[in-house]
């Protein structure tokens, strides 16, 4: 962060630690639509691989080279933290295994769209239990809409196990808000992230190997799951933390929502797969709740 001068400002200039209205609202918000954008492309390549490892052993690659990559960096201390630190990280670590194997599971038997829309109900939830504020659930309850009309009402003719392995997913999704906010506050940096992807990888590589064996470490193969593992794990989950110190869980909850409108933009402009017209009302549902949970947080710190 650059330094504050010590002269006067200039004529016109803004009083010394005075920001911009919604400034600091708007870099959370930044740091999220970013690792949701990153979290697509990664999803992207992850495609290639599932024929190659299969869903579990696509799970276990991506944590254990995150695990690699985010200790390899941070380099955390193993002294010095509390039981209650080392409980949070053993539970957060137990969440991002069964998040990720759980959906991964989920899109071997239904479409990602539809998969992804299932799961986004799990913060949608959170956000509205976690919320003080009527508003606040209003635009949960539109960011849900949209969700649903994105979905295009394809949901019963799905395969019911891959529909049940995404909504299992989205529950610990929410799981996964929580905790990412209680490590974020007991570690510095991404230090309890790098930890716990360690936990993770360890819960989830016995699977990959008893599912893929020796598949799992041909080096094209490693290669793509390093991409994944950097694009779907590392880069937004330490966005992700970083935007859960300076946001509300139940903010950060619906700003989830935007996931599936995500991914239909990516894949119309990177897939040309055409939006019809009820899809791109639901992705201006969505970005409507979005903006309005964002506008009530800044409200919020305006009076405070």
């Amino acid at each position: 962060m650059p330094e504050v001068s010590a002269a006067a400002p200039e004529a016109g200039a803004a009083p010394r630690g005075a920001e911009p209205r919604g400034s600091r609202a708007l870099g959370p918000v930044a740091l999220v639509i970013g690792g949701g954008v990153s979290v697509q492309f990664g999803a992207a390549i992850a495609v290639l691989l599932m024929p190659r490892t299969g869903a579990l052993g696509v799970v276990s690659l991506r944590l254990a080279l995150a695990a690699v990559v985010l200790l390899a960096f941070c380099r955390p201390r193993l002294r010095g933290h509390s039981r209650a630190d080392w409980g949070t990280v053993l539970v957060f670590g137990t969440v991002l295994a069964a998040m990720n194997g759980l959906f991964y599971q989920s899109v071997d038997r239904i479409p990602l769209g539809a998969a992804v829309t299932l799961e986004v109900l799990g913060p949608l939830t959170l956000s509205v239990i976690v919320s003080r504020r009527w508003v606040n659930v209003l635009w949960a309850g539109l960011a849900l809409g949209g969700v649903l009309l994105l979905s295009g009402g394809g949901f019963d003719r799905l395969d019911p196990l891959g529909a049940a392995f995404a909504l299992s997913a989205g529950a610990m999704w929410a799981a996964y808000i929580v905790f990412s906010a209680r490590t974020g506050r007991r570690f510095p940096q991404a230090d309890g992230l790098a930890l716990a992807m360690g936990v993770g990888a360890l819960i989830a590589l016995p699977f990959g190997i008893v599912e893929s064996g020796s598949k799992l470490i041909v080096p094209s193969t490693l290669g793509l799951a390093l991409a994944v593992a950097v694009m779907s794990s590392v880069l937004p989950y330490t966005l992700e933390l970083l935007a859960l110190r300076r946001m509300p869980s139940s903010t950060f909850a619906i700003l989830m929502s935007l996931e599936p409108a995500i991914a239909a933009s990516a894949g119309f402009l990177l897939l040309n797969q055409a939006l019809s017209t009820a899809e791109a009302l639901a992705i201006a549902l969505v970005i409507v709740a979005s903006m309005g949970a964002v506008r009530t947080q800044v409200g919020r710190r305006d009076r405070a």
